[in-house]
């Protein structure tokens, strides 16, 4: 199959692939950027040198203690997660061809965050390991019925009605889980936090737990990307061009699933990366999978990072939840992308 950019003349294929360097080399330095001002800055500000010497002589001093307990695990949470989250919308978005796509508006973040309340404030249950099972198994159930209650509307499975249905799904999980955490005053004040989304006092165990299932979903969804190039082309081009798309998009669900399950599981459901992230990748790199879609983690764990560090800035030393901040960079750019479609379905 023929790339978009292996088409252009050779001068212009040079400019772009010098561009598309460069930009990735900018989004790699404010990723660095962001980590050494996430352990820097916080309640209380650290000097660098002391983040040196917590790393090559830790001395066990309250600043080397927040750094290598508080400090370095929320970091590593946060650009796993955001990672996560970018890679989850673009491969929805690719699978789906519908550019609203993003584990948070179709539902999926919702159904995982719903099956964790229920299991650790129904049953008692606080097992990492069960809490990420069972976040994943919740992410799959939404899944499914979206593709279902989708499937039943005018003309099946479109992006309008997969939309819609996620849309109604998410209202009526969100909704569920405010009635379970009504009940329980002592839950409700415990989780309120995270149900917002957000990184403050995660469990290092339970990143550890999550940690191979995020890196596995990231490596398998970086392995798609020739796949997704020729879906993007329809499904009878693809299928010409020898893709098996049934199994090719099995694997993509549950990679998904994979991704939004394990990031809701360990820092509650935060919205709109999913969706923001790979438009500006696309836009930024082109329309190549194998570049989207690892340029979309890189992108996403930047965001995250940059987006908890003004959570904890803005109120400091009191901190609002992440979830939020995203939510305010996020709805105006959905607004956007539903007023563009509507122009270009009305041209």
């Amino acid at each position: 199959m023929v790339s978009p950019t292996q088409r252009l003349p050779p001068k212009q294929k040079f400019r772009w692939r010098y561009s598309r360097k460069l930009c990735i080399a900018l989004a790699l330095l404010v990723l660095l950027l962001g980590t050494f001002a996430s352990l820097i800055y916080g309640a209380a500000d650290i000097p660098f040198s002391s983040i040196l010497t917590a790393f090559t002589t830790f001395d066990g001093s309250t600043q080397h203690l927040i750094i290598l307990t508080m400090r370095l695990p929320r970091l590593l949470t946060a650009t796993l997660v955001g990672a996560s989250l970018a890679v989850a919308g673009a491969l929805m978005q690719g699978l789906t061809q519908n550019p609203l796509a993003e584990p948070g508006i179709l539902g999926i973040e919702s159904g995982a965050a719903l099956a964790v309340v229920i299991v650790i404030f129904g049953f008692g249950i606080s097992s990492s390991t069960l809490i990420t099972f069972v976040a994943l198994f919740g992410a799959l159930v939404a899944a499914l019925t979206v593709y279902f209650l989708g499937s039943l509307g005018p003309g099946g499975a479109t992006p309008l009605n997969i939309t819609v249905a996620g849309a109604a799904l998410t209202a009526m999980l969100s909704s569920i889980t405010a009635g379970v955490l009504i009940l329980s005053d002592r839950a409700l004040e415990e989780i309120r936090f995270w149900l917002a989304g957000s990184l403050a006092g995660r469990d290092f165990n339970l990143f550890l737990t999550v940690m191979p299932w995020m890196i596995v979903g990231l490596l398998t969804a970086f392995a798609l990307g020739r796949q997704l190039n020729a879906l993007s082309l329809g499904e009878a081009i693809a299928q010409s061009l020898g893709q098996q798309t049934a199994r090719v998009k099995v694997i993509i669900t549950i990679t998904v699933v994979i991704l939004a399950g394990s990031s809701v599981a360990l820092a509650g459901p935060i919205g709109f990366i999913g969706l923001v992230m790979p438009h500006i990748s696309r836009g930024i790199v082109g329309l190549d999978y194998r570049i989207v879609l690892p340029f979309s983690a890189l992108l996403g764990a930047s965001m995250l990072v940059w987006a908890d560090l003004g959570a904890r800035w803005i109120l400091r030393p009191q901190e609002i939840p992440v979830g939020i901040i995203m939510s305010l960079l996020g709805t105006p750019f959905l607004l956007y992308l539903v007023r563009r479609r509507m122009n270009r379905k009305q041209q």
